[in-house]
């Protein structure tokens, strides 16, 4: 019930996906499209004390809720509360009775790898492909087993991304502040020639 991670922009995700199978890093979620349906309630509750409440659709519908989250070294640590649903649709509806409404929908391709080190601490590493980059966030048990992990990979601590995609997306909006707030998805994003100062973020593996 604890999420303890680490993110970071990066410029070469394929680069990053052979180091980690250099590493002897496991497979264990090919590539795959991640729908996600983020609420809140009408008066923004949620978010203004920084919790979430997601439905997400990969491989199977899953409901999560997080506590707002604290940041230890560029690491971001929350409680986590999440469990599969049998229908996506009727989760939704469920929500939306309830009173929650939509506060953004987002797309991501998410690839999953599982690394165990020398120290048998199990880490997991996700490969993301979001509308506006490329990302990876390793998932681990403490601040010192991600950051061994995200100096095999060779990636830039200092760069760590301290925030949510979501955020992210609306530091790009005051660039294009045309786009839907509501939409993180490809189609939305076609054809925009998106920066690191867009985001102002910086790549991890430059």
């Amino acid at each position: 019930m604890q999420e303890t991670e680490a993110k970071f922009y990066v410029r070469n995700l394929k680069r990053v996906e052979l180091r980690l199978q250099d590493m002897g890093a496991h497979l264990i979620q090919d590539r795959v499209l991640e729908t996600n349906i983020r609420f809140d309630l009408p008066d923004g509750g949620l978010r203004s004390e920084g919790r979430v409440l997601r439905l997400r659709q990969d491989t199977e519908a899953r409901l999560t809720y997080k506590s707002a989250s604290t940041n230890e070294q560029g690491v971001l640590s929350r409680t986590e509360i999440e469990f599969a649903v049998e229908d996506h649709d009727k989760a939704r509806q469920f929500l939306e009775a309830l009173g929650y409404r939509k506060l953004v929908y987002y797309e991501k391709y998410r690839m999953t790898y599982e690394l165990r080190q020398t120290s048998g601490v199990l880490t997991h590493v996700m490969l993301d492909e979001l509308p506006y980059g490329n990302f990876v966030e390793i998932e681990g048990e403490s601040v010192e087993s991600i950051r061994a992990v995200a100096k095999a990979l060779q990636l830039n601590w200092e760069a760590a991304v301290p925030t949510s995609y979501h955020a992210l997306f609306e530091r790009l909006r005051r660039t294009y502040p045309d786009l839907d707030p509501k939409e993180l998805s490809f189609a939305a994003l076609n054809g925009l020639d998106i920066t690191t100062e867009d985001l102002s973020i910086r790549a991890a593996d430059d």
